[in-house]
C-alpha cells in the first residue's frame, strides 16, 4: 500500500477526490465508498472517518443518506463554487494572456487584526502577491474568485478592487520579480516534476489503462498538482525566467490529466465532469 506522505494528507485527497470524480455521483458518496476509493491511495479508515469530521466542522461537507438509506456526504453549496472557481486554474489548457492586474487595497482597524491576518493570508493563498503594505496583485483573471472568496469569508467590507496596468518605473518583469518570491514558486513545480514526470514516463510506455492503477496515479498527480495554481498565479512567459519549470509541470499534468482521469473514473464508477 502507498504511504501517504505530507504531500498527500488524507483530507487533501478527500477534497481531490470530490473535485476529480465525487462532484460527478448522482447523489452523497456512500462512507463505505470513501473509504474504499481513499484505500486504493494509502488511506486507511480511522484517517478517512476523522479527515470527513474535520471537512464537515469546516462547512465543506454535508452529511446526507443515499437513496438506498446509507449513511454519506455531499458537497456544501460553499465547497461547490470552490471547486468551481478551482477548476478555471486547475484545468488550464492554454499558456495565461497578459490581461493587466487586479489590485486588492485593504484597511482592517487595529481592534480586527485577526481578520487582517486571515486577509493577508487568503489573498496570498489565491495568488497575490504584495505590491505594498496593504496593497495586493494578481492577474486580472483571478479577480471573480477572489470576489466569491473574500464574500465567503466576510472580508469583503474591509477591501477595494482596482483593475490596471504596471506604467513603470521599473519594467514589469522587474517587478513581478519583487512582488511574488518566483524562486520559491519554481522548486514548487520541480518538485512536482520530481514527482509524476517519471510516472507519466512510465504510462507512456505502456499499452494498457488498468482502472484502478489509473485512479491511483491520476488522484496522485492531481492532489499535489491542484495547489500549484494556487502558488503560482500564472504570469505570462515574457515576466517570467527563461526555461520557467511551470511550462514543463503544466505539460506532465495535461498528459497525465488526459491518459488517466476516464479510465480512473471506472475505478471510481463515475463519469467525470471534465
Amino acid at each position: 500500500m502507498i504511504n501517504v506522505s505530507d504531500q498527500h494528507a488524507p483530507r487533501s485527497l478527500i477534497v481531490t477526490f470530490y473535485g476529480a470524480y465525487g462532484r460527478s455521483t448522482p447523489g452523497p458518496v456512500p462512507v463505505a465508498e470513501l473509504i474504499r476509493l481513499l484505500a486504493a491511495v494509502g488511506v486507511d479508515a480511522p484517517s478517512v472517518r476523522s479527515s470527513v469530521s474535520r471537512l464537515k466542522r469546516r462547512g465543506l461537507l454535508v452529511p446526507s443518506r443515499t437513496a438506498g438509506g446509507a449513511a454519506g456526504y455531499a458537497l456544501s453549496p460553499d465547497a461547490l463554487q470552490l471547486l468551481d472557481d478551482g477548476d478555471r486554474r486547475v484545468y488550464a489548457t492554454t499558456p495565461p494572456e497578459d490581461e493587466g492586474w487586479v489590485l486588492a487595497v485593504f484597511s482592517v482597524p487595529e481592534s480586527e487584526r485577526q481578520k487582517r491576518h486571515l486577509l493577508r493570508s487568503r489573498l496570498a493563498g489565491l495568488g497575490f502577491g504584495t505590491a505594498a503594505p496593504g496593497v495586493w496583485i494578481a492577474p486580472a483573471r483571478l479577480y471573480e474568485e477572489t470576489r466569491h472568496t473574500l464574500q465567503r469569508l466576510r472580508l469583503d467590507p474591509y477591501v477595494d478592487f482596482f483593475r490596471g496596468e504596471h506604467l513603470g518605473f521599473a519594467p514589469t518583469a522587474q517587478a513581478v520579480a519583487r512582488w511574488w518570491d518566483l524562486a520559491a514558486i519554481a522548486k514548487q513545480h520541480e518538485a512536482f516534476l520530481g514527482r509524476h514526470a517519471r510516472v507519466l514516463h512510465e504510462w507512456e510506455a505502456r499499452e494498457d489503462t488498468p482502472p484502478e492503477a489509473a485512479y491511483r496515479d491520476y488522484l496522485l498527480a492531481l492532489d499535489s498538482w491542484r495547489h500549484l495554481p494556487y502558488a503560482d498565479p500564472g504570469l505570462p512567459a515574457e515576466l517570467l525566467p527563461g526555461d520557467w519549470p511551470g511550462t514543463r509541470s503544466a505539460a506532465v499534468f495535461r498528459a497525465l490529466h488526459e491518459r488517466l482521469r476516464e479510465a480512473g473514473a471506472v475505478f471510481a464508477g463515475v463519469r467525470p465532469e471534465a
